[in-house]
Order: C-alpha cells, then structure tokens, then sequence
C-alpha cells in the first residue's frame, strides 16, 4: 500500500554494496502502447480523417451497470491461470477536506483492515494462503486523483476466483472502519510518512508550491499532513468513503486466463447492488492555472547530494482519442527522441557540461501535463548546466533538426511498434490493465496494436521536419514555465539565484547560436569474416528442451528454445576470474574497466557512432565484469540475431576504450559520489559494510579518491585479458530460435573467438565477516526517523535442500515480523527479510532484517524482532505460515516456468555449479520437503543470537537552545 509520488526510488540490495556496474547503468526503456486486436484499413496518410475518433479494441468486453459502475473485461493467456483484477476509484487526495489531509490515503489502509466479509486481518491472511504475495500480489494505491487496488489471483480455482471479486465488492462499500484498528493503523501510516521524508520531501516541499502554483493540487498531498493523521476524527475517515466510494466514480477491471461471460456476471452479481447516497456531492475538478512568467524554486538541503536543475512546460493535456491526437503524439515522441540523442552526444564528451540531460514528457496530475528538461550539474555549475541545456534546445527551436536524424529516430519508433505487434498474443495481462485504467480515468483510447501499428506506419511517412520543429518552437516559450534547481547547502560552493537562472534565458535569446552538424562513420561492424570453429559434441536434454554444445574452442553453449515471446531472445556468458584475480593495487582499474569499455563503444564505432549504426534494432549488450567472473549478457529480437552475435565477437576481440570515454566516466562519477557522505542512508549502508566486511581494501565506500585510483591503460589490458581466452566461456541462449538456423552464426561468431587454455578459476580475496555480535548506532540525518539493519551471516554448510529451507525461512520471518512490527504494534511501515547464498569463492549464507521506525521506539522494535525470532527457534513456525509460503513458491514457480529470463539464469546456475541442467525440475521436490521442523531447524542453525551485526540510524543529536 502506498501512495504515488512524482519519482519512484528504486534501490538494489546487494550482499554489501553496490558494484560499479549497478551504480552506472542506467537504462531507459521506451513505452510502447501495447493493445489488443483490431484491423483497420487507411488508404493513404492524406485520406486519413484527423478527427476520426480511434475505436476500442472489439475484444475489450465494457460495460456500466445500472448503479454507474464501469467494468471492462479482456481474455488473455499471459501469463496463464492468472487474472489481473482492479477496482479504480475516481478519487483522491485533491477531494480531502481540510480536515481529512491524509485521509484518502488512510482508507485505503483500511481497507486491509476489516471488511463485512473479511474481519481485521482474515483478507490479507486468506490471499496469502492461496499464494499471493502482500505487495507483490495484493496491493493498492493512492494518487491525488484516484485511488486504486490490485489484486493478482490464481484463475485455476473458481473458488479463488469468486472470492477475489467478493474481495474487491468489500472494498468498494463495506469497509468496516473498525475503530481499534483504526487506532492502530495511524501508526502504520505516521510511519509511512516518516519513512517518506528526507532531504528530497524537504526540497519538494518548497517546490510543490512553485510548480502547482495556485492550484489545489499544491496543498494535497496524498500521504496528508502527520498533525492530522494523529488527530482526525473517526468520522471524518468514515466520510470520505461514504462521499465519494460510490458505483458513479468506480470501475472493475479483470483481464486474464478466464472466459469473459463468467467474469462479466461476477460483476453483476457482486457490484450491481453498490448504491449511491441520495445527494452524492458533485466530484469537482480543480485545475493548475496558467501563467504568463517564468516561474523559480531554488532549494538547498545539507542532505541533497547532487545538484538537479529542470524546466517544466506545463500544458492542458491533450484530447485523447481522435487519430489528430494520435499524430500529434508521434510528432511529440520523435521531437523528444532526436533531442535525447542530441543531449547524450553531449553528455559523452571528454568534459561535458552537464552529468546527464533528458526530455520527457509527464501527466504529473490530471489537469496538467508536462514537458521538462532536466540535467544533473557539477556543484556551482548549475548556470553553466542550464546554458547548455538551454542551447540545445534553443538550437532545435531556431534551426530544426536534421532529416538524417528524423529519419533514424522514425526507423526507431516503427520498430518499437513492430516489436509490440509481433508480441500482440505474449502482452502480459498487467500491461492491458493499466491501459483500462487509462482509459477510465484520463479517456486513453485503446484501439489494439493491430489498429496502432498499421496507423503509425500511414502516419510516419507524412511526419516532416516542419511538424517537428514546430513542436521545438512551441516548447521553448516563457508561458507556464517552471524552473527548479536542488542542490547541495555548502559554504564554499554557491547555488544560483532565482535571478541568475533569469539571466540565462536572456543571454541566449540574444546569442547566436549555430546549425547542428552530423560525422557520422557508418562502416561495417565487422570488417572481416572470422574463422568459424565447429561444434564437437553435443547433449540434448529432452525434459527441458535444451541442447548442450562443446565447440572446438573449448567454449561451452547451452540452448533453449521457448514460445514465451515470440521477438526475444535473451543471452548471457561468464567465465570465472572476474577482479579477484588482480592484486588490490590495480582492483579499481579492473572493476571499472566493463563499465568504461561499455561507454566506449566496440571496434571502429565510438559508443554514438555505434547507436547510430544499431538505429531501428532491437539488440542490446553489456560487457560485466564482478568479483568472480567476467562475461557479458543482453539480447535481441529475432531478425537481430546476427548482429547481436557480431557485438558479441566485437566485445571480445576489438573492445575499444579511448581517453575520451575515460576521462567522462571517471569525472562523471567522482562527481557523482562526490557529496554522497551528506546522505544518511549511505552513512548507515557504509557502517554496515565496513562492520561485515572488517573494512576490507575492496569494499572501500566510494569517494573520488577512489576513482583517482582509476588508470586507462590498466582497464584496457585487465578487459582485454579477461575476454583474450574464451575456452573457459559458458554462453546460454534463450528465446524464440532454431537450434539449426542459430548454428551457423554459433559456429561463426563464438567458435572462432580465440582461445588459449589457461587454467584458472577466482581467487578468494579474504573478505570475512567478523564473528560475535557487534552493535553500531549511527548518528545522521535532521528528520525523526531511524533506520535498522540486522544481518546474521557466515559460511553455510549445507546442501541444496537445506539452501531452499534456509530461503524458506526468510519468507516466514517476513511474514512474522510485518504481522508483529506492523499490524499489532504500528512501529513500522513495513519490515523487509531477505536471504542470499553465494557459492563463490567459497558458501556463505546472509539473512538480513531491514525496518525503520520512530527513534523512541527503535529499541522496541529490535526487541521484537528478536522475540520473534526466539520464537522460530523454539517452537518453529506455524503450520498456516508454511503453508502460505509453500502455495506461494508453488503459484511463483508456475509463472517463472513461462519466462526467459528465468530459464536464463537457471540454466547458467547449474552450469556454474557442474550440476545437471534439468536439476530444476526437481523443484517440487524441493517444495514438497518444506515443514515446520526443516525450518525451524535452518532459524536454529543460521539465526545465530550469538553472531550478528546490528546497525541502527539516529537523527543527529541537535544542541538545545
């Protein structure tokens, strides 16, 4: 349960730390509209009528109950025995009265805490027993303007699937508002918002009011204000649900593996008696008013580490379901795509003005949708950042774009749409749900990406450069525009004034300001045919379709052919080695070296030049190199297959790493770990790592004298070691090929990589965990919250069986310590376990523990961990919480089985570990083993009350006055 905020955080939990990789990837995915069914034939691009309304998908069932209720109902396969339900309600923080700031929020809360059919907890407990997960299955939402529920449910069971639409009828009018769990929920959701501030709260807080200025929207944030959520009246929450959850303002949605008239009547039967009240009040819509200046938010924090500037060009959004919206649309896509580009070329200079720069466009609220430029500067460089910024698109604005870039960025977006098109029967079923919700709330039309595809290609021929600048021309204009600069408090380095900013806006005006200018190299990837080797031995597994390759080189090939998508085939390789092999003197050059060649491009192509080449292909590579091993992984769609194969052959044997690319990714990242000691989170992950790991010289936190360490010549001989033998190489394929056609280019492009023989395997750099029990307390941070982290970790002895109770456990702890920690003591907003078993270079195993609190109460909440975890050990786990564990490995294994990437990294598992690769189907076994004793024996054996490290986060000590 959660509420929506402008900008998701998405944070990786690694062993200890993040590695290089992980800390400078950073991946863009484009959204393409993916839709059902539906052939519509145009004749040409200029008979196409603009106001021609874009029809529904005719295997969309949608109806409207008599009450007002709104259903839409689509059968889908993906995955299978699944169904994606969602009850939608058109309301949110921005209908709150004053005295109920929070309170839309907090009923949806509540509706996990009692309903007429499911009293306090029995709903969460009976959706867990059936094998869904709280949170990954069973969630809900609350946006300023909607409120929203999820369920993910097992469609293999009528019974499950009847009692899931009872669920959401109790959701929709017969929340009970229990009053004791009222009282106790306001911890949770006091919690929720503690857990929510931080510098980024304190900075949004001053411009939220700039950005929605005079609008409502400025002063409702859906997670409310804490005074209220501590103080409201219980009738004041009851209010809220009985104005405004009414059949008028909701929707039910259900799309998956079911037969739609089925579906249809347990909506009528289980909504058709909602009622509304006899003078329901009038849903308002309240709107951000325009105006004529520029407005500006400048905003320091001493726990902002970086400095962000952005423009935002606030619009109404357009009218959506005509096909001239549609064209307008692309226009706007391929506007921002070509200034992307032009941005990141900027971006790969030696000493770019600017870390990163993007465009994109946004409906942040209902009224008001965005377009924004944003980039991330050097501390006191903002001016500089936004000069460069605004030169760029001020160069759009006066001299266009190119047509060789309109027409790549247009080879690029037919292809997305081809690829969606040739996916049209594999689209997961969450992916059409979201566009019925769309289409509820905001009018998104949903055609079908039958009806898209073929309306895109009649429409991308007649886009021209004209309608493109257009768009440049029209973004660029002072109405509505907002300018908002965060960055670091710090004496010695200056922010710019709101002033300054001003200024920037006028020097370009009067700035001559030049033509873009395109070199660029388009030969061949690869300029010589390679010596293909042969395949020398072959296994094939029949229980699990897999065929078992030796190739003359020595490198091993293993290969699975799925239906699961029909354009995908995903690949990855390793070998063992990784930095473990270099002495620490040269561990940063060797850790960064994957990451600088992967900036750098590959053979004759700098990293532009090659994504020029790779315009209007679906193939991606990424050369990895961690403690152990070294490899690369990616993939492509189908008509990609070859290239992808030259980029692998390329990676290997003409990795190309040029002063250039290093000196930005060197400067780029000292700038960016720069100021991160101001953060209190990575003051806490620092301690932990330096305690677990006795501070050894390779977990050293990140800090730009670490990357001084970096050298270029180093990274480039330590990659080029690593890749210079591929006899030790195991490369898994996975997708939609023939074993035969893919053979050729097998043989070709990975039997003729060189290889030597060396003998050699990863080394053991000596990284141990101390033994007994250690207890840190941080103290960082201005706001009133506390974060604790508990690891328990040593060397693990046992075989696979006791691996799978050992993870067993951690899903039982999990649910032990939410019911505790969150539901009876309302310390927590949420307290997360997770397990992790590294076989190399040598077992371990980690269970670690992770909530944060009120800082009164952190001391309580440990305790309570720890009773629980007393509790594990000597009387072992309830029978009905391995039973919801057990249902949910099973109901999990049943999606997996239906993923690539799952049979990827399974695949490259048992190779790895010289186990036999259809072990896997041995899984059930597994589950099957899983009892209250063999858990209760793994919390015995590995939560060591003797042995663990214990880290707690403090707000600073501030004098008194």
């Amino acid at each position: 349960m959660s509420v929506y905020n402008l900008s998701d955080v998405a944070a990786l939990n690694r062993e200890h730390r993040p590695t290089i990789d992980n800390l400078v990837r950073l991946l863009f995915v484009p959204c393409v509209t993916l839709v059902l069914l539906l052939v519509v034939a145009f004749e040409s691009a200029a008979q196409i009528d603009m106001e021609q309304r874009l029809p529904n998908d005719s295997s969309v069932t949608v109806g409207q109950l008599e009450n007002g209720v709104r259903y839409y109902i689509r059968s889908n396969q993906r995955p299978e025995n699944r169904a994606e339900l969602r009850l939608i309600i058109d309301a949110g923080s921005i209908l709150e009265d004053e005295d109920q700031r929070g309170l839309a929020h907090f009923v949806e809360h509540m509706a996990f805490n009692g309903t007429r059919r499911f009293p306090k907890q029995e709903l969460v407990e009976y959706l867990e027993r059936v094998g869904m997960r709280f949170g990954a299955d069973v969630n809900a939402a609350t946006n300023f303007d909607f409120t929203a529920y999820m369920l993910t449910v097992p469609t293999d069971s009528a019974e499950i699937l009847h009692k899931a639409f009872e669920v959401m009828r109790d959701w929709a009018g017969d929340v009970t508002f229990d009053s004791t769990e009222i009282e106790k929920e306001r911890g949770v959701v006091l919690e929720e918002w503690r857990l929510g501030r931080g510098a980024f709260a304190r900075v949004q807080d001053r411009q939220f009011p700039v950005l929605f200025s005079g609008s409502q929207y400025a002063d409702r944030l859906p997670i409310g204000k804490p005074e209220t959520l501590r103080s409201f009246d219980h009738a004041a929450l009851r209010r809220f649900y009985s104005d405004w959850y009414r059949p008028d303002l909701m929707a039910v949605i259900a799309v998956g593996d079911f037969d739609p008239s089925e579906i249809e009547e347990l909506i009528q039967k289980n909504f058709a008696d909602l009622t509304s009240p006899e003078t329901p009040r009038p849903r308002a819509e309240y709107d951000v008013p325009e105006h004529d200046e520029t407005l500006y938010a400048v905003a320091t924090d001493p726990e902002i580490t970086s400095t962000d500037i952005a423009l935002y060009y606030k619009g109404e959004p357009e009218q959506p379901g005509v096909v001239g919206a549609y064209r307008q649309s692309l226009i706007g896509r391929l506007y921002r795509s070509m200034l992307n580009e032009r941005l990141y070329d900027i971006q790969e200079q030696a000493k770019p003005p600017f870390l990163y720069a993007t465009t994109a466009s946004a409906r942040f609220v209902r009224p008001m949708e965005v377009v924004f430029l944003a980039a991330g500067v050097r501390g006191g460089e903002s001016v500089m950042g936004l000069e460069a910024l605004l030169t760029e698109a001020e160069r759009v604005a006066r001299h266009g774009f190119l047509q060789t870039e309109l027409d790549r960025h247009k080879a690029r977006v037919l292809r997305s749409f081809e690829r969606a098109h040739a996916e049209r029967d594999k689209t997961r079923s969450v992916v059409f749900a979201g566009e019925y919700v769309r289409h509820f709330l905001e009018g998104e039309a949903f055609p079908g990406i039958e009806f898209e595809f073929r309306l895109t290609q009649e429409l991308l021929p007649d886009i021209h450069l004209s309608d493109v600048n257009v768009v440049a021309q029209a973004t660029m204009g002072a109405k509505n525009r907002v300018v908002l600069l965060s960055a670091p408090e710090i004496d010695t380095v200056a922010v710019a004034t709101s002033e300054m900013l001003a200024a920037v806006f006028d020097r370009i005006a009067a700035r001559s300001i030049g033509a873009h200018q395109e070199d660029i190299f388009d030969g061949p990837l690869i300029t010589a045919t390679p010596a293909a080797g042969d395949v020398v031995a072959e296994h094939y597994v029949e229980s699990i379709g897999v065929t078992d390759w030796a190739l003359s080189n020595g490198v091993r090939v293993i290969l699975k052919p799925t239906d699961f998508q029909n354009d995908q085939v995903l690949f990855q390789a390793t070998s063992p080695g990784g930095t473990s092999i270099v002495e620490d003197i040269d561990y940063v050059a060797a850790m960064t070296a994957s990451s600088i060649v992967g900036q750098s491009g590959v053979g004759a192509f700098s990293r532009v030049d090659l994504d020029r080449k790779l315009s209007g292909k679906a193939v991606s590579i990424f050369p990895e190199v961690n403690d152990v091993g070294e490899g690369m992984s990616g993939g492509a769609a189908v008509d990609d297959l070859e290239t992808l194969f030259q980029l692998i052959h390329l990676y290997f044997t003409a990795p190309r790493l040029d002063s250039a690319a290093f000196l930005n990714f060197q400067g780029r990242m000292q700038e960016f770990v720069r100021n991160r000691n101001a953060s209190p989170e990575v003051a806490l992950s620092d301690t932990l790592t330096a305690v677990l790991t006795q501070s050894h010289f390779r977990t050293r936190p990140f800090t730009t004298e670490l990357f001084d360490e970096m050298n270029l010549d180093k990274s480039l001989a330590f990659f080029q070691s690593r890749f210079s033998d591929a006899s030790d190489f195991t490369f898994v394929f996975v997708g939609n090929f023939d074993v035969d056609d893919i053979k050729p280019w097998v043989e070709m492009y990975i039997g003729g990589l060189p290889a030597t023989h060396r003998l050699e395997s990863w080394r053991d750099v000596g990284i141990r965990a101390p033994r007994g029990v250690i207890r840190k307390v941080v103290r960082r941070g201005l706001e009133p919250q506390s974060q604790t982290r508990i690891q328990f970790k040593g060397d693990f002895e046992g075989e696979r069986d006791e691996r799978f109770a050992f993870s067993a456990l951690g899903r039982v702890l999990d649910i032990r310590l939410r019911e505790e920690l969150r539901e009876e003591l309302g310390g927590t907003y949420g307290a997360s376990v997770w397990t992790l078993n590294l076989q190399r270079p040598r077992a371990t195993y980690t269970l670690g523990i992770n909530f944060g609190s009120d800082p009164e109460r952190a001391d309580e909440m440990v305790a309570s961990v720890f009773s629980e975890i007393e509790r594990l050990k000597s009387e072992g786990p309830a029978a009905d919480d391995v039973a919801k564990v057990v249902e949910s490995l099973r109901r999990g294994r049943e999606t997996a089985l239906r993923e690539n990437s799952f049979w990827r990294f399974q695949l490259m598992q048992r190779a790895q570990s010289s186990q036999p690769l259809d072990l896997l189907l041995t899984y059930d076994e597994l589950v099957a083993g899983l009892t209250t004793e063999s858990i209760q024996r793994a919390a015995v054996k590995y939560l060591d009350t003797d042995n663990y490290v214990l880290v707690t986060l403090l707000p600073e000590e501030l004098p008194r006055p």
